[in-house]
Formats: structure tokens, C-alpha cells, sequence
């Protein structure tokens, strides 16, 4: 596999992990920012485990997927049930802490970052069969859980506190409890991812971790529908991929280009290309063509 071919494809699926972990808090309009700050503190956690204290990575992912979903434990039980600007201001002001913390830590390369990370298996391309293996593991075990929540009954109490929190309250929904739930298991997602991205490239660096993450996974939200996960499986490769096309005077642009097509869509489309009752048609037409396959074979 070539080396631009695999960046593609992890960083894709990096893409699809973290989109979903806002899109989950999102359910219940919680703009939960604080998974960006989960990435960089657990990976930078994983990183000096590994290379301070000896640890592997397969023991130091689990131990950042812990710490990411503490951080997220700790904060939502003042924050579960918050308005939606108030959970975009801690997530925001966490940012700023856990980038100026990071930048005065020696143990953790200050600003210079943490270089020379270990491979994860014995040699350079089973390292990257490895990760990419775990990372596309990862996207089918978070998307099968969050396929099952949004069919649940926790997904409907989800889809009533977006659309009327009182509503949702006189029918008996915990609105703090859910909002809890999806900001602890989305800050898991964001830790776990924050570990692994760091060993894609062998290195930490404040610059992986910065506000333009934020535009990044906020346009494929919005591009590919909030309504639905299966718009972010489809906005995450495309827009990625559409930045790679262009030359390297116009890629550099490249945060500006994902916020003009972030506004251009929130004005003209501002439920995005894959809507729900898209999602809903599409299940029903195959639905009704796998009876008619089964009716025809029990006909033949």
C-alpha cells in the first residue's frame, strides 16, 4: 500500500471517529468541543507512557480511551444538561487550557512536541496494516453502537430534547442522564482517536490539535447532514479527498475553502445532503425490494 493511499484512508477514518463523537452531543444540541482537548491529552498521555515509562501501545490506547471518557464524566455532571453555548464555551476555554498546559510541560516536549513514537508492530508496514486495521475496527464498532442508539428509544428522547427540551421533560426524558451518556461516550471516541493519531505519524505536536480541527469536523457535521450518521461516512472521505486534488498553493488554503463550503451550506441547505427522511426513504425502498426478492423466491 503506498504511503498517500494509507494517510488517506487513517486519517479518513480519524475524520469519521471524531465527527461522530460531536455529532452524538449534538443529538441533544450539545456542541461538546471538549473531545479536541480529549485528543490531544490523552494522546500526549499515551505518548509519555510509551516512551517514559515503557509501556506499549496496545496497553496505553485503553488507558487513553479511560482518561478521555473520565474527563468527559467529570465535566458533564455540571454540563449535562447546559444550553448549547455553554457547553461551546468549556469545550473552547479546555482548548486553550490543555494547549497552554501542554506548551509548559517539559515531560511532554513543551512546545517542541514528542518525537521518535515506537512502531506498533515488528516492522514499518505492519505498523500501518495494524493501525489501519484498529481504525477501521474502531469505525464499525462506534457506528454499529451509534446505528443501534438512534433506532433506540434513547435516540428518540434524543431527537425530542433537540427539538423542544420541555417537551422532552413532560414525557419523562432525563435530560441530564442522556446528555451525560452521549458526552462521556463521545469523549471515549475522541481519546481513544487522540492516541492512535499520534502514532500514525510517529509524533505529537500542538499543531495536530489546534481550532482547525474544529472547522474540520463542524463542515462534515453540517456538509453531510447532523441528522444522521451515515452523513458523516459520506461528507468525512470527500471532503478530505477534495483538499488532496488541489495543488499546494490552493490546499493551503484549505481551512478557508472548508469554511466557505460550512457557511455556503448552512445557508443554502442547512440540514446538509443526507437528510433523515433520505436516510428513512432509502431504508424503506430496500426494504420493500428485499420482500418483493423474498416473494419471488418463494414463488419460483
Amino acid at each position: 500500500m503506498s504511503l498517500p493511499l494509507y494517510y488517506f484512508l487513517t486519517v479518513t477514518a480519524i475524520n469519521v471517529l471524531m465527527s461522530w463523537a460531536l455529532y452524538l452531543p449534538y443529538r441533544v444540541a450539545h456542541l461538546h468541543f471538549l473531545t479536541v482537548a480529549n485528543m490531544a491529552i490523552s494522546g500526549y498521555l499515551g505518548g509519555w507512557l510509551v516512551q517514559n515509562l515503557g509501556f506499549s501501545f496496545w496497553a496505553a490506547l485503553p488507558i487513553g480511551l479511560a482518561a478521555g471518557g473520565l474527563l468527559g464524566w467529570l465535566l458533564s455532571l455540571f454540563i449535562g444538561d447546559a444550553p448549547t453555548f455553554t457547553v461551546v464555551i468549556v469545550g473552547f476555554t479546555f482548548i486553550y487550557i490543555t494547549r497552554t498546559v501542554i506548551e509548559n510541560t517539559a515531560a511532554v516536549g513543551g512546545t517542541l512536541g514528542m518525537f521518535g513514537l515506537p512502531l506498533v508492530a515488528a516492522t514499518p508496514a505492519l505498523h500501518r496494516w495494524a493501525l489501519l486495521a484498529l481504525l477501521y475496527a474502531l469505525v464499525l464498532l462506534v457506528g454499529f453502537w451509534i446505528y443501534r442508539f438512534d433506532h433506540s428509544r434513547l435516540g428518540r428522547a434524543a431527537s425530542a430534547v433537540f427539538v423542544d427540551k420541555d417537551l422532552a421533560t413532560s414525557f419523562g426524558v432525563d435530560i441530564k442522564k442522556l446528555g451525560r451518556l452521549l458526552q462521556v461516550f463521545s469523549s471515549t471516541v475522541a481519546g481513544g482517536c487522540g492516541v492512535i493519531y499520534g502514532f500514525l505519524y510517529r509524533s505529537f505536536h500542538l499543531d495536530f490539535f489546534t481550532f482547525h480541527l474544529v472547522g474540520l469536523f463542524m463542515t462534515i457535521i453540517f456538509v453531510g447532514g447532523y441528522a444522521t450518521m451515515w452523513g458523516t461516512v459520506v461528507a468525512a472521505p470527500l471532503l478530505y479527498g477534495l483538499t488532496l486534488l488541489f495543488p499546494p498553493e490552493i490546499a493551503s488554503w484549505r481551512i478557508v475553502i472548508y469554511g466557505v463550503i460550512l457557511v455556503a451550506v448552512l445557508v443554502l441547505k442547512p440540514e446538509g445532503f443526507i437528510t433523515r427522511r433520505l436516510v428513512l426513504n432509502l431504508e424503506r425502498l430496500l426494504s420493500s425490494r428485499r420482500k418483493k426478492n423474498f416473494t419471488h423466491k418463494e414463488s419460483v
